[in-house]
């Protein structure tokens, strides 16, 4: 390990961090800008605390149910006879390929008066709306977080610590939950966390449930009413709401150590038999395939046959070359990034190294519309042409997601060992040669985990893409949003279903290359 970092690995870690602290900063300085008496008025409205309210009992409800959700299937998947295992995992995986904004289209559509529901069984079942059908939606298609967290704990938990509670004469469930669910801690935090500032920072789901929080008052405020500078108090209060979340989730991993004394191997955890709880298993598994999958396909199946404008079907096209193309270039740009920043983090050791790493967590920490507002005020105050560009909408992408890729490269890095790259050195190939010459061609399935896991989420950013797109820009995520805030759930039904298939195959495409 070295503590020098060269400069073709300074330079693009130093843009990162600019590209996300200073649009920041300068939101601190344009929510302070008014003046003295108008700021009084602004941060002490008595609906600030309704949103920040409305926020955190969201944000607590969502972490309760995705746990209630997730531990029983995770559990089901990893350690029961339950079968096929490999079909639990995809239940567990695939409502990732489905936004938030989809769910709620597919719901809304498919309950109330004339809904899919209605029409065609005579069901009137009551369309989800504000606390509830939120809560709803986002605890079905945010879950696989906290799944794929808890899945591996308990596929790759020592079995050792329940064989012995056992012995000492405990039961089953008080097996479970004294030993087993303890030791699930820092896979919770860390499922927890992006749930958490998912939920923060949604406002798709929320506009379209009409429950008031701080994101979905954000942009009312920045693009119906046109106040600025409340809209930079809103995400300034977000931000801190955010900060929060990381600070308890580091508060709380502060002394977790579960690594084994004993060197020896790691037995594989037994299997345990379900007998009469086999059913209601199935029960669980059934109901929520039915709720994360049949029903969002079954919903957006019948709308697209109601669908009989000519205009709709080539606006699609237009909307998917428009998304395929402004996501297959994010990710080339943000693997590009994440490449020398997770070159950063596993190479070298000290103070800078650890800053420019958590400076690029920041920007995917940050919520999407906080950071599009930001980039705004920056924009327009530095340089305005750049304003509603496809280049600002490509780089608010990378510096939001880069955090995301260097995961995956890390991983392949952390593999990779350095003595290939002293070898290189000691034959006098430069630093960056033996960086380009031997490590690169190891890290292939790193980077390319990391391009498709950007190219999903960009696929399905919306808040980015609303404020920042060009005039014109039309993608599959803006098209669903526009259409569902107007009712036109026809209309929608199109790009909702491109949306779902395209998510779904890069989800399989990415689990393929994982498990590879």
């Amino acid at each position: 390990m070295t503590r020098r970092l060269p400069p073709f690995l300074l330079l693009p870690a130093v843009l990162t961090v600019l590209g996300v602290l200073v649009p920041l900063s300068y939101l601190v300085l344009r929510a302070l800008g008014a003046e003295p008496g108008a700021l009084r008025e602004i941060v002490f409205r008595s609906r600030n605390l309704v949103l920040a309210g409305n926020t955190l009992l969201l944000g607590a409800s969502v972490l309760l149910t995705t746990t209630l959700v997730a531990l029983p299937l995770a559990f089901l998947a990893a350690r029961t006879d339950l079968r096929p295992r490999r079909l639990l995992t995809l239940l567990g995986v695939l409502p990732l390929a489905v936004p938030g904004y989809v769910g709620a289209y597919a719901f809304i559509a498919a309950g109330g008066a004339g809904g899919a529901i209605d029409t065609l069984t005579g069901l009137r079942v009551p369309g989800p709306s504000g606390f509830w059908g939120a809560l709803l939606v986002l605890t079905l298609f945010t879950f696989p977080y906290l799944f794929l967290n808890l899945h591996a704990a308990l596929r790759t938990q020592d079995p050792a610590l329940e064989d012995a509670a056992r012995l000492l004469g405990r039961t089953r469930w008080q097996t479970f939950w004294g030993v087993t669910v303890p030791h699930l801690r820092p896979a919770w935090l860390s499922g927890s966390l992006l749930i958490g500032l998912h939920t923060l920072g949604d406002f798709s789901v929320v506009s379209l449930m009409r429950y008031p929080t701080f994101s979905a008052a954000i942009y009312q405020q920045y693009t119906a009413a046109y106040d600025r500078v409340y809209s930079a108090w809103l995400a300034l209060g977000l931000l801190v709401l955010t900060g929060a979340a990381l600070w308890l989730e580091a508060r709380f991993m502060r002394g977790v150590f579960l690594s084994r004394v004993s060197p020896a191997t790691a037995r594989k955890p037994g299997v345990v038999r379900l007998g009469r709880l086999r059913p209601l298993a199935w029960g669980f598994v059934a109901a929520l395939a039915v709720l994360t999958l049949v029903l969002p396909l079954g919903t957006m199946l019948y709308w697209l046959g109601l669908e009989n404008n000519p205009f709709a079907w080539a606006g699609l096209l237009d909307a998917l070359k428009s998304a395929l193309g402004a996501a297959a270039l994010a990710a080339l740009t943000t693997t590009a990034l994440a490449l020398p920043l997770a070159v950063i983090g596993s190479r070298f050791t000290g103070r800078w190294p650890r800053v420019i790493e958590r400076a690029a967590y920041l920007g995917y920490a940050t919520p999407p519309l906080a950071f599009a507002l930001a980039l705004i005020f920056f924009v327009l105050r530095v340089v305005p042409p750049l304003y509603q560009t496809l280049p600002l909408l490509i780089i608010a992408y990378t510096l939001h997601f880069v955090a995301e890729a260097i995961g995956p490269i890390r991983s392949g890095l952390v593999r990779a060992t350095p003595r290939l790259e002293e070898a290189a050195r000691v034959l006098g190939v430069s630093r960056a040669g033996a960086l380009r010459r031997v490590t690169l061609p190891l890290l292939g399935p790193g980077l390319g985990v990391s391009a498709a896991f950007v190219f999903l989420s960009v696929l399905k950013e919306l808040p980015l893409t609303l404020l920042l797109a060009p005039i014109g820009f039309e993608t599959l995520a803006r098209n669903v949003w526009s259409y569902t805030e107007e009712a036109q759930y026809a209309s929608a039904a199109p790009y909702a279903l491109a949306l779902a298939a395209v998510g779904a195959v890069l989800t399989g495409l990415i689990l393929r290359r994982e498990r590879e």
